[in-house]
């Protein structure tokens, strides 16, 4: 099968049950996304495929054939979501924020203006053990700034 991940494609020979999220890090050796709950459930793992965010370690493999793959490394460094990111100092351990990342991507490439109830409601389910929510939300609003957005 041939597989589209942030611009390049890769020819994977695995069963189309695969969970993407092994693919991604075992055969193609993308570390950025991250494993945690392998459940679907904390959305550590989270990737974009097509335009929707995704949990990477319960969707199969099969569901990305055809469609863009977007993991963490694919979002530009100069983007507004990793330079707010930076700016507003968000991870402390650091180990939920590829998926954070990802789902604040996929929030605000469908509302670049989103209110804080809207940043709640998106991010609610990515989990963070460390409690960085109130920097998130923050970071969020700075990106919809740079972004020309912003309530």
């Amino acid at each position: 099968m041939e597989l589209k991940i942030n611009g390049r494609v890769y020819r994977v020979e695995a069963d189309p049950d695969t969970p993407l999220l092994w693919v991604i890090r075992e055969r193609i050796r993308l570390t950025g996304t991250k494993f945690g709950c392998l459940k679907g459930i904390c959305g550590t793992c989270t990737v974009m495929v097509g335009d929707e965010p995704v949990r990477s370690c319960i969707t199969p493999l099969a569901l990305a054939r055809g469609k863009e793959v977007v993991t963490v490394e694919g979002i530009p460094e100069d983007h507004p979501v990793k330079r707010a990111w930076k700016e507003v100092g968000v991870p402390q351990c650091g180990y939920c924020q590829s998926g954070q990342i990802v789902m604040a991507y996929a929030l605000l490439m469908k509302n670049p203006k989103p209110t804080y109830k809207d940043i709640v409601s998106r991010m609610n389910g990515n989990l963070c053990r460390c409690g960085t929510y109130p920097r998130i939300v923050r970071a969020i609003k700075r990106a919809s700034e740079m972004m020309g957005g912003g309530r």
